[in-house]
């Protein structure tokens, strides 16, 4: 089995803390507890890195590079170029998804 490498650009860095940074708000216990459940499963991206769907927003547009795992109510969005998975975003799922990807230029 073929092993890939998890990388995390900035702007899904970025997410992260900012996810966190406002869960911790209110529970500091569940901000870890959700840390945890976001950085396992971007890990397991290493073995099998097209479990994820193509970003049906993007597959409207014929975009088919990206992919994305539903931890609700989070789309933690990647790419997998050669041997590395790079994780471009967290992004709430029930935000306009069209407005946050142009404004991140996933593209």
């Amino acid at each position: 089995m073929k092993k890939y490498k998890v990388v995390w650009t900035f702007t899904a860095k970025k997410d992260l803390e900012d996810i966190i940074e406002y869960i911790s708000k209110d529970s500091i216990e569940i901000a870890i507890e959700k840390y945890e459940t976001i950085k396992n499963t971007a890990l397991r991206l290493d073995k099998y890195p097209e479990q994820g769907r193509i970003i049906p927003e993007l597959l409207d547009q014929n975009i088919r590079k990206y992919r994305e795992i539903i931890i609700s109510p989070w789309r933690l969005m990647y790419k997998i170029e050669g041997s590395f998975v790079y994780v471009m975003a967290v992004i709430d799922g029930r935000r306009n998804i069209e407005d946050i990807l142009l404004k991140k230029q996933l593209r």
